[in-house]
Formats: structure tokens, sequence, C-alpha cells
């Protein structure tokens, strides 16, 4: 443990900010998987209702990683490939349901 009383502080402030951050990131989690599952219902079954759903779900996910991409929770690089993944799931289905 830190004797310092400048050092002691910052070991709390590192620790507070290490949860902080772990509750972000989570979150960012469950909104991609929220919107994973959005993806496979639709793409089970194509219909408007669904594909607004799904488009909900991105915004949502979207606007969490550029918050946390913002506040430095993720590397903007993080952010800009979680968000690259988000839409190449979307990508083949889009076209499909285009097509027919």
């Amino acid at each position: 443990m830190a004797n310092i009383k400048s050092a002691v502080k910052r070991v709390k402030i590192a620790e507070r900010n290490r949860l902080y951050n772990k509750s972000y990131k989570s979150a960012v989690k469950t909104l991609m998987k929220k919107y994973f599952a959005a993806v496979d219902k639709y793409a089970a079954s194509p219909s408007p209702e669904l594909m607004q759903e799904v488009q909900q779900r991105m915004s949502e996910a979207y606007s969490k990683i550029d918050k946390a991409v913002k506040k430095g929770v993720l590397h903007r690089n993080n952010g800009a490939r979680k968000k690259s993944r988000l839409a190449r799931t979307l990508k083949p289905h889009e076209t499909s349901s285009v097509a027919s």
C-alpha cells in the first residue's frame, strides 16, 4: 500500500475509475448482444417491424459506444471496430430482403 498521501488518493481514484469503466463496458456488451439477438430474429423472418427494432437496437449500441469513446472508456479504434462489427452483421440480411 502507498504511504504518500497523493499516491493513496491516486489508488482510490484509479479503483473508482476502474469500476466505472467496467460497468460502462458491460453496458456496451449488453447492448451489442441485444442487437445481435434482434438481427438473428430479423434474419429468421424478415418484416418491417423487426427491421425497425434492429435499427433501434443499432442506434442504442452506436450511441453507447460513441459515449464510451468520448469519455475515454474505449479507445476510438476499438469503438470503430465494434460499430463496424454491428453494421457487418446486418449487411447480408439487408441485401437478401431487398432482392426478394
